[in-house]
């Protein structure tokens, strides 16, 4: 993999297009799927016997995916480079029993998932999109369904009628407040699940279920004078699946078995089947092993990278950082630290990151929070633990994290992939 200005905009360009197919974490593993097998990876399940012949692997499920390189001639105490993302991103979901028209307007009873920052989904053309259940041949089925139009919108109170907001603030309560119009209400009106079975091809009493969720309508985009942002929904954290899977599809290990997983529900704790603190990878791992001994000789050797955006430093509120740790869009990645293992960089991986960095060419940044200040955290801590595994923290700068629509810098993607196709070889 090389490093120029091409190559950095072609990334751009295909993490844009990654993230507009990829409006629910349902989809993008869909999307990441596609990728993999454009670049030879063979789908399997958790009960297949053959997790560690050499070859590609994939095995997806739900809103979770877990790829990987075997080379030929692994052992089972070949050790372990593991690159870890989560495919969700806060955002409002629907309610079981979503409609509810109220003077006139037809509304949609939502759910805040994760933290959210309310105040950017207001005054935005959404649409909807995740899974229904549907009734099927073999039973219960899944069917993705995107509804990429502006079908749905939050609008703001006049600042007429909230005079106060210039002094106190902008207050939402997220019951009564972020509830969607999608219409206006009448004795022909549809209700939402035609709009979903309409966009499933399947008839409204065929639907037993539904994980739905809004998404912003306009498309992500290159901006600034000379195209120096990546303006786009859901960069945290789809960027650092996008670069983890272009840098595996390249891999060509022979030491290593090189590994990709995207998680599920990171915005939420992390702890179902999907989520990084699921069982399901330490059993994997061992699968593709084979030998006990073996085994744990393998996962003392192994590295685990943490791959999600950090904080760059807001040029509006310079106040809220670590003075002497500046981070900057189009600085390169970003290896993240936190004393109370909020992060997980300790000086052994810390060491390792420097010398994946040289070889890789890029430049690199340092983030650590205020001491006065709390500390978000990953899924680093998690998988570390459960895996008793060295692991490093490392993301790309971002601005309005967590918001609807948040921004990154056009560069840095194609430098993380770089670094990360070094982390794992």
């Amino acid at each position: 993999m090389a490093s120029d200005r091409t190559s950095h905009a072609a990334h751009a360009q295909g993490l844009l297009r990654f993230i507009d197919a990829s409006p629910s974490p349902f989809h993008a593993v869909a999307t990441s799927l596609e990728m993999l097998r454009a670049a030879d990876f063979v789908e399997t399940d958790f009960g297949a016997t053959s997790h560690g012949s050499p070859g590609r692997h994939v095995i997806a499920r739900d809103g979770a995916l877990i790829a990987w390189v075997v080379p030929e001639g692994a052992t089972s105490s070949t050790p372990f480079r593991i690159v870890g993302a989560h495919t969700d991103s806060p955002n409002l979901r629907l309610k079981p029993d979503p409609d509810a028209n109220t003077f006139g307007y037809r509304r949609l009873g939502v759910e805040v998932y994760g933290g959210v920052l309310l105040n950017s989904w207001l005054d935005r053309d959404l649409g909807l999109s995740g899974r229904i259940a549907v009734r099927g041949a073999r039973g219960v089925e899944q069917v993705l369904i995107t509804v990429d139009e502006p079908i749905l919108r939050v609008p703001q109170l006049a600042i007429h009628l909230d005079r106060e907001i210039s002094t106190t603030g902008l207050l939402l309560n997220k019951q009564q407040h972020l509830a969607p119009i999608f219409g206006l209400a009448g004795p022909n009106s549809s209700d939402i699940w035609h709009i979903v079975a309409s966009a499933a091809g399947v008839s409204t009493d065929d639907i037993i279920g539904a994980d739905l969720m809004l998404h912003d309508t306009q498309p992500s985009a290159l901006i600034g004078i000379d195209h120096e942002f990546i303006s786009a929904p859901r960069l945290d954290n789809q960027l650092s699946c996008h670069a983890s899977l272009t840098a595996l599809s390249g891999a060509s290990n022979t030491e290593t078995i090189a590994m990709v997983t995207l998680f599920d529900h990171e915005e939420v704790g992390s702890v179902s089947a999907t989520g990084a603190a699921t069982h399901s990878l330490p059993q994997l791992l061992s699968s593709i092993s084979g030998d006990a001994a073996g085994h744990a000789q393998a996962l003392s050797d192994s590295l685990f990278v943490s791959a999600d955006n950090a904080h760059a430093t807001h040029p509006n509120y310079p106040e809220r950082h670590e003075p002497a740790h500046h981070i900057a869009l189009n600085a390169g990645p970003v290896l993240k630290h936190n004393a109370n293992q909020r992060y997980t960089t300790d000086a052994m991986t810390e060491g390792a990151f420097r010398l994946a960095a040289e070889r890789a060419g890029v430049s690199t940044q340092a983030f650590v929070n205020r001491t006065d200040m709390g500390c978000g955290s990953t899924i680093g801590p998690t998988v570390s633990a459960s895996l008793g595994m060295r692991a490093l923290d490392v993301g790309c700068a971002q601005l309005a994290m967590h918001s609807c629509r948040e921004l990154a810098g056009t560069n840095d993607p194609w430098d993380m992939t770089l670094l990360l196709a070094e982390l794992l070889s």
